[in-house]
């Protein structure tokens, strides 16, 4: 019994799989058709389309028409992700009315490439090609959304196939309509678009004026949120490519997903700043990173081509940014910031829209204008909100502000009460305090008169000390011309006496007679013979010429003497650089070891606007650390060199160098060279002052010195004058 039942049950199992699978094969025998009449313009013909995904897009379009694999949609709108291949979309229609001329209307224009044919003839015929990598010019129609034209004849059947490739999310909100109703469609979205577009830019500019006024960042943020979010929406439908740029069909590959992330950022640091996130609730902004990461990782994932990715990344960003705004703005207006409410219904109404939109795309909503245009009412609706709020904080802060201002000046009451009661100790104590300043005072002032006079005792011991070597130098230049003529004036007595003495024999025989004449030339001659009269001649004229030489170098030292000392001179005036270069040499001979050789080489114009006895302290100074500076060295070469050279700059500048191959100096030294009382040189040998004299007499002139110096290879004193002083 158990067995025959069995038998039976497996049989009553069989039939019932047998009449399923027929009538499921006689329900897809029956192939939706769709009869053209008057209603059918107003919702679209998604359940009578039948779909085909080919991934790998093997199927080519002639192959496609014996394809029996397509399926048949049960929605109003097909809605596909990102898809890699072709999708092909096919349906039949037959014309019931009197008109022959309709149009598919696909009103979504984020498509990437899209071709269009008619059934005819076991054949397919191409009606159309066109998609967002087409530049815009190159349409029939002047729609953003994409327009094939049908020819349906009464009481026809034709086939269409259409065939999808696109780099974006697939919709296909498809319509079958006559002209008059396309026309009207499109005058109603240009209408409804430019509308939104007026009131973006109207709010745009009108926080633009606000944010030039207030310089609050606020306003800024938002500013760009604005921005940014209307190209978003702009690109959305179309709009972008159409009047921005349809000549470049590559940026609507990137520009919805970037101008969204974009938007989001955006969106992000305006809350953070207008919410004052940071001052009621500092870690939710910790919390805000998610989106922030999340629309970045979009974008990355849109320049490097995957589409599929900055489409999620997008989704999830502005579901989590939208949530957690809305649950922060509802924290943050319970605390009591008033200009929390409006943003939070500002976002409230801007989700509702986004999500009536998606409703309808999902087929839970009726396809009408107000689902369709919702995410533009929404977002009007948040950006005037967002406005209002923005107006409202500036009252807010106005009032907070006036509030501070109350409460700053009860504190200052306060405070000049407290002033009044205290000024009478303060007085007291001012009065004591005056005693001890001025004792204090007498004592500083003492100090100040004593430091004054260390002053003057320094100032004046460096000028001793340059006296000292001066008057050494002066006494062992004027020492050498004078033993010239000293230790010739012996010598030149003695011959011209001797000259005297045969002059004056001569002279005695004109008074001798005849005969004592002849024996008195042969005497006379005699001792003309032992004087070596054309010797003494030549020896005088040696001893000329020795004396000439001394005074003439008496009368170089003096001249040097006379361009040098001119230290005491105060008054501006044209002198010539190179003669005091020239008078300082002259002076420094004596000091001047005989391995030091001195090369010149005057290229400039030596007239200068200028202090000319402070300018020769200057050279004194440089050209005298320079010979000490070789004298120092370990190992003296057979020769030194101090390079002195001159030359004029294009500016009206007069350059002078003094180069020296002596010790050098480090960093350190050159930093310091220039303090008062700061000296390599060992203690009593110099005060420390001479290169801040320097230093200031060069800053007298307007002009500058520089040091090149490593220790080892020299030092080079650089100094720049100008050849018309400013004073002047």
């Amino acid at each position: 019994m158990q067995v025959t039942r069995k038998k039976y049950q497996l049989q009553f199992l069989s039939i019932l799989t047998i009449l399923v699978i027929s009538f499921s094969l006689n329900t897809n025998a029956q192939e939706k058709i769709l009869n053209i009449n008057n209603d059918i313009s107003s919702q679209p013909i998604g359940k009578y389309v039948y779909l085909f995904i080919d991934p790998q897009s093997i199927y080519n379009d002639s192959e496609i028409i014996k394809n029996a694999q397509f399926i048949p949609e049960n929605k109003d709108i097909p809605v596909l992700n990102v898809t890699k291949g072709n999708i092909w979309a096919k349906f039949k229609v037959t014309n019931t009315t009197n008109d022959s001329i309709f149009f598919l209307n696909l009103q979504y224009s984020n498509l990437s490439n899209l071709t269009f044919y008619k059934y005819n003839g076991n054949v397919l015929e191409l009606i159309s090609s066109t998609g967002n990598n087409f530049e815009f010019n190159k349409r029939t129609n002047t729609s953003p959304d994409f327009v094939f034209p049908l020819k349906l004849p009464r009481g026809q059947t034709y086939e269409f196939f259409l065939k999808i490739r696109s780099a974006h999310p697939i919709l296909l909100p498809l319509f079958i309509k006559s002209k008059d109703e396309l026309d009207e469609t499109i005058n109603i979205e240009n209408l409804i678009f430019g509308l939104y577009f007026g009131i973006i830019l109207s709010i745009l500019f009108y926080n633009l004026f606000l944010f030039i006024s207030t310089r609050d960042l606020s306003y800024l943020f938002y500013i760009v949120y604005l921005f940014f979010l209307g190209v978003a929406q702009t690109a959305l439908p179309g709009y972008g490519f159409k009047y921005f740029w349809p000549d470049f069909p590559f940026l609507n590959n990137y520009a919805l997903i970037i101008s969204s992330a974009l938007a989001g950022i955006t969106g992000i640091l305006f809350a953070v700043f207008f919410l004052r996130i940071a001052y009621y609730y500092r870690n939710f902004i910790f919390i805000l990173a998610i989106p922030l990461l999340l629309f970045c990782i979009a974008i990355i994932a849109t320049i490097s081509g995957n589409n599929l990715l900055g489409y999620n990344m997008i989704n999830y960003g502005i579901l989590s940014t939208g949530l957690l705004l809305i649950v922060m703005s509802t924290f943050i207006w319970r605390k009591g910031y008033k200009a929390a409410s409006f943003y939070l219904l500002a976002w409230i109404a801007f989700l509702t829209g986004m999500i009536i939109l998606v409703l309808r795309n999902f087929n839970i909503l009726p396809y009408t204008n107000l689902t369709t245009y919702s995410s533009y009412f929404g977002s009007a609706v948040e950006v005037i909100l967002l406005s209002i709020a923005l107006a409202d904080r500036i009252n807010t802060l106005r009032k907070e502000k006036e509030e501070s201002q109350a409460y700053a000046l009860n504190i200052s009451r306060e405070n000049e009460k407290l002033i009044k009661e205290q000024n009478i100790v303060l007085e007291q104590k001012v009065t004591e305090r005056t005693v001890e300043l001025q004792n204090t005072n007498h004592q500083l002032s003492k100090a100040l008169g004593d430091l004054q006079d260390a002053q003057i005792q320094l100032v004046e011991a460096e000028k001793m000390a340059s006296l000292g070597q001066l008057t050494a130098g002066i006494a062992h230049e004027i020492n050498n011309p004078i033993n010239f003529v000293k230790s010739n004036i012996k010598p030149l007595r003695m011959d011209i006496a001797d000259l005297f003495d045969i002059i004056g024999e001569y002279n005695q025989l004109h008074n001798l007679k005849n005969d004592h004449l002849s024996k008195q030339l042969e005497e006379v001659y005699e001792r003309e013979q032992e004087m070596d009269i054309g010797f003494v001649k030549e020896e005088i004229q040696q001893l000329l010429k020795g004396i000439e030489e001394g005074a003439e170098r008496t009368a170089e030292i003096v001249r040097g003497l006379k361009t040098f000392s001119r230290l005491d001179e105060s008054e501006l005036k044209k002198a010539n650089v190179h003669e005091g270069i020239e008078s300082t040499l002259v002076l420094l001979r004596n000091s001047t070891p005989p391995y030091i050789k001195i090369e010149k080489s005057f290229h400039a114009d030596g007239e200068i606007e200028c202090f000319p006895g402070k300018l020769n302290q200057v050279f004194m100074n440089i050209l005298n650390n320079g010979i000490q500076a070789i004298a120092q060295k370990k190992q003296i070469a057979s020769e030194e060199f101090i390079t002195i050279s001159t030359c004029d700059t294009p500016d009206g500048f007069m350059k002078i160098s003094i180069k020296d191959t002596g010790m050098g100096m480090t960093e350190e030294v050159k930093h310091r060279i220039y303090e008062p009382f700061f000296t390599t040189k060992e203690v009593g040998e110099g005060t420390g002052l001479g290169m801040s004299i320097v230093f200031k007499i060069i800053a007298e002139h307007n002009g500058k010195i520089e040091i090149n110096s490593q220790p080892g290879k020299g030092a080079e004193f650089i100094i720049t004058l100008p050849h018309i002083h400013p004073e002047s």
